[in-house]
């Protein structure tokens, strides 16, 4: 007789009914209920990396929906819980020079701006850290305080005011063309995300969801 072993622990599973004349089973170890096979393809276990694959080669919400055969709201939750499980590579190397940038976007509505800031390694274009919202300078001082944690030889960012209160002089540069790297890279993620892109109707309507997809975009 096949043994059955749990998805989530890899645990002895026994049979435990039926649900829609489809075997069910329960785990000795973890106590989990499931079964050997889904109607709704969500189910799967691939759907998770299906998922985000697709997020990161520009599909829209209701694309992955109709590719994967699953309802959009599912999408979005998933996406949530993908997100919620990644968290942020923790970088060591000091003494490294980064670039700061902002991208503006939509929320909820075309005429609701906000901006996605965020940080990169100037050589090998690793994303420190981003924040979304607005430029202000209690949101943008985090970020530049986890880059002054690294012992930067340099923070290049733009012409923005709020910067010379926040980095030290001798480390500051904001000279023409000094942040070229990082600019190519808002280019790649207006390509790669289609939420981000400048003329579309797929902005996202929370930040939430906005938060998620870099997320999954950056570090997953």
């Amino acid at each position: 007789m096949e043994k059955i072993h749990c998805p989530k622990c890899s645990g002895l599973s026994v049979k435990n009914g039926f649900q829609n004349n489809i075997q069910r089973y329960k785990c000795r170890v973890c106590n989990k209920r499931f079964q050997g096979s889904y109607i709704y393809k969500a189910y799967n276990s691939n759907t998770n990396d299906l998922i985000k694959n697709l997020l990161k080669e520009g599909c829209g919400i209701r694309s992955i929906s109709r590719i994967l055969n699953i309802s959009c709201c599912t999408v979005l939750s998933r996406m949530l819980k993908i997100a919620k499980s990644i968290k942020p590579q923790t970088f060591y190397k000091l003494g490294l020079k980064f670039e700061v940038d902002e991208l503006w976007t939509f929320i909820k509505r075309k005429d609701h701006f906000t901006w996605v800031t965020y940080a990169i390694e100037k050589e090998t274009k690793h994303v420190i850290d981003f924040f979304v919202g607005s430029k202000s300078k209690e949101n943008i001082k985090p970020l530049i305080h986890k880059l002054l944690l690294l012992q930067p030889a340099r923070i290049y960012t733009d012409r923005l005011n709020i910067y010379p209160s926040l980095i030290p002089k001798e480390i500051h540069k904001r000279f023409q063309y000094c942040i070229n790297k990082i600019e190519r890279m808002n280019l790649t993620l207006r390509t790669h995300i289609k939420r981000l892109s400048r003329k579309t109707i797929c902005f996202s309507k929370s930040e939430k969801y906005l938060e998620a997809h870099l997320k999954i975009y950056f570090w997953g």
